[in-house]
């Protein structure tokens, strides 16, 4: 079996062979299964760990309401007219706490939390499984509650924490009470998972949990904390050609250090069916590609802002967006871009076919390599370790045969003779290098910038950093109330 699918073909048997409830703490297994007959052999524990992956496979995550939230909300896209009123909210930041998108995207993290629970809270009846079998599973989950926690904390600050199965509502907790939850979770993943190339790919690794361990950190200023975490991540390395990140044949390289899987080889749901906001994920597939296609619905296209970021002959311009007489489809035809500057290429199948086809089988890089090494870069520079902070940044550069921070040619535009020079040189390639892979409005809330770069877009200091509490939720906990609402909403 090719090992990038049997992640795949786990979910399809506990899944399809199961179905969902429609409130994630009232169950005590979400695919309906009891701790009386499961957990009886490595096989179930391995499909009840595979279970917690999946509702990142949902459309109110990485199927598509987390990249229009968190592109459109760092302003790197603008909007074609068709773009659709729900998604123009997260651009204009004028959603309220109805908003449909927000609360699924809050329900599926509960959901897989819920699911990643369920196998650490049984961890004493596992049966018929070796002790690697079980610190695997228990690092994967811990790992994959981390993640959803991470995905909550940065969106809507403090939310109710879970630190095992219940048909119990809880209260909000502090923002910091999470953040410190998610950092005892990663370091526990880290000390119990494989690392890359020890497992399927798809699968939290050790390297993993270094890395989004450090990115936590970042958020709490905590540099010398972060700097350890990136030290970690070991055995990774930049891929020569920047865009084998982005393409279907070169998933899992050795710049991968997490991705949400998605493929076309299982088929996916009927399009009637489609669009129906759903719970359990299991799509397989990403709407990605048909969104912002050029050929296709074309919603969304790179901005201005982001284009202009672009030193001239930069690979990763081209690597990143189409532009008008291009070729594409394998070579044979013509990009038609007359009013438009460019087009997304990063993601997009158009290499290898003429039109998305709704579904696309490219994965989504959640952590690369790269995305690490400027991470680093930015905790040694605030650790005033300027040296090191320029290595790292050069490594990144030195892949796409860039001029190399610290050299005359770049020193013209972009010079690190200062913490403050080499911070502005960090944003600019974060900002190229990570275009369109949903790190920029977390990047500007970090740097404490997104009230200065987004002035003028309906971003409100004081309440734009958050997104609201789902309505929904409020009015089925009752440890939550209007009072808990974040500000302004």
């Amino acid at each position: 079996m090719n090992t990038r699918n049997s992640i795949y073909l786990s979910l399809l048997m506990i899944v399809f062979g199961s179905s969902c409830s429609t409130d994630f703490l009232n169950i005590s297994n979400p695919n309906e299964l009891t701790e009386d007959t499961y957990f009886k052999n490595k096989s179930q524990l391995q499909s009840s760990v595979d279970a917690s992956y999946v509702n990142l496979q949902s459309k109110g995550l990485y199927i598509r309401h987390l990249f229009f939230m968190n592109d459109n909300m760092g302003h790197e896209v603008d909007l074609n007219p068709q773009h659709e009123a729900d998604k123009r909210q997260y651009y204009n930041f004028t959603f309220d706490s109805n908003h449909e998108g927000i609360f699924t995207y809050w329900d599926n993290c509960f959901r897989g939390i819920n699911k990643a629970n369920f196998v650490i809270s049984n961890k004493d009846k596992f049966e018929n499984v070796t002790q690697g079998d079980i610190d695997k599973a228990l690092g994967e989950t811990h790992f994959m509650r981390a993640f959803y926690y991470h995905l909550l904390v940065t969106r809507f600050g403090g939310v109710p924490i879970y630190p095992e199965l219940t048909s119990v509502p809880n209260p909000r907790a502090t923002k910091e009470e999470v953040y410190q939850f998610i950092l005892e979770d990663l370091e526990l993943a880290a000390s119990l998972l494989p690392t890359q190339g020890a497992t399927d790919g798809g699968r939290a690794t050790a390297g993993a949990a270094w890395s989004l361990k450090g990115k936590m950190h970042l958020f709490r200023k905590e540099w010398q904390e972060a700097a350890n975490a990136f030290q970690n991540v070991t055995g990774y390395t930049l891929v020569a050609d920047y865009m084998d990140n982005f393409l279907e044949e070169t998933e899992y390289n050795s710049e991968s250090v997490f991705e949400v899987g998605f493929t076309r080889e299982f088929g996916w749901s009927d399009q009637d069916t489609w669009w129906v906001e759903d719970a359990s994920g299991m799509q397989f597939v990403s709407l990605r590609g048909q969104e912002y296609g050029w050929n296709d619905w074309f919603n969304s296209y790179p901005g201005d802002d982001l284009l202009d970021e672009y030193e001239a002959n930069d690979p990763r311009y081209t690597a990143n967006f189409y532009t008008d007489g291009e070729l594409f489809n394998n070579g044979t035809e013509v990009v038609s871009l007359p009013d438009h500057r460019a087009a997304w290429k990063k993601y997009q199948n158009y290499y290898q076919r003429p039109k998305e086809e709704i579904a696309s089988g490219i994965n989504h890089r959640v952590i690369r390599y790269s995305d690490v090494l400027l991470m680093w870069a930015e905790a040694e520079n605030e650790l005033g370790n300027a040296s090191k902070a320029i290595e790292l940044m050069n490594q990144v550069r030195a892949r796409v045969n860039m001029p190399l921070y610290g050299s005359s040619e770049m020193n013209a535009t972009y010079p690190v003779g200062s913490k403050s020079e080499i911070f502005q040189a960090i944003i600019h390639e974060r900002k190229v290098e990570l275009a369109g892979e949903q790190v920029r409005f977390n990047d500007l809330l970090r740097w404490d910038l997104a009230s200065t770069v987004l002035a003028g877009t309906g971003f409100v200091a004081g309440k734009s950093e958050l997104l609201p509490i789902p309505q929904k939720e409020i009015d089925v906990n009752p440890e939550i109330s209007a009072a808990d609402q974040n500000p302004g909403y």
